[in-house]
């Protein structure tokens, strides 16, 4: 019995260094990831204005997916921000030749959405929109508060008499999202048109309150 005993505390211990290696190893990835980007960034500020501007914004989008984007709730603020440093870093991908109208509030007020919400509808936009266009894409997206309400209207061109392809999994997952997070509080109209894809997105949001304070993430206000 005894020597049974040590051999599983012997398991038990290496399991837990094992563990504790792996933990290391998440933890070293994103230092690694950013000291790197961080380095790049510095070579080449004096090189290309706009390779080291499209570092720093690929760097702070990781950022916030890596570190923000693990809790239940975020600052619409930092929303918003991701929105357009995303959008961004794609003007520049396109060498300017996109056509962005882009109206967001300066504000976000201490208003809490679900990270990633936005997202999907963006890369949406540009992956089956923008990116089959040969001439002139473009893309619309306008965001309104109106007290805990935000309303959503994102745009975007498509080449005639093209159908758009069936939702992929980052939509369907984004409806599953809002019918979980947001059931009863939002709605979410998608219309397929000639010459346009429409989106029309609205949630009610969560304040600086009890359900936020349970989310863990008042400390950010």
């Amino acid at each position: 019995m005894f020597f049974e005993k040590q051999q599983a505390a012997l398991i038990l211990d290496k399991e837990r260094t094992e563990i504790e290696l792996q933990m290391l190893k998440a933890q070293l990835h994103p230092h690694f990831l950013f000291n790197t980007l961080n380095n790049i960034y510095s070579l080449t500020q004096d090189v290309s204005a706009k390779a080291s501007g499209m570092i720093m914004g690929l760097s702070q989008l990781l950022r916030y997916m890596l570190y923000d984007c693990n809790k239940p709730m975020v600052p619409l603020d930092k929303e918003l921000k991701m929105a357009r440093d995303y959008l961004e870093l794609e003007t520049i991908r396109y060498d300017h030749h996109l056509d962005i109208s882009l109206q967001l509030p300066q504000q976000g007020g201490h208003l809490f959405i679900a990270p990633l919400i936005l997202l999907p509808f963006l890369e949406n936009a540009f992956k089956h929109g923008a990116s089959k266009m040969t001439e002139q894409p473009w893309i619309s997206m306008s965001i309104d508060i109106t007290g805990q309400e935000l309303s959503m209207k994102l745009i975007n061109g498509k080449r005639a008499g093209t159908r758009s392809p069936a939702p992929g999994i980052g939509i369907m997952n984004v409806r599953q999202r809002l019918q979980l997070l947001y059931p009863g509080t939002h709605q979410l109209q998608i219309d397929d048109l000639e010459e346009m894809y429409i989106v029309n997105l609205k949630i009610t949001l969560d304040t600086a309150s009890e359900k936020s304070i349970a989310y863990g993430v008042a400390a950010e206000i």
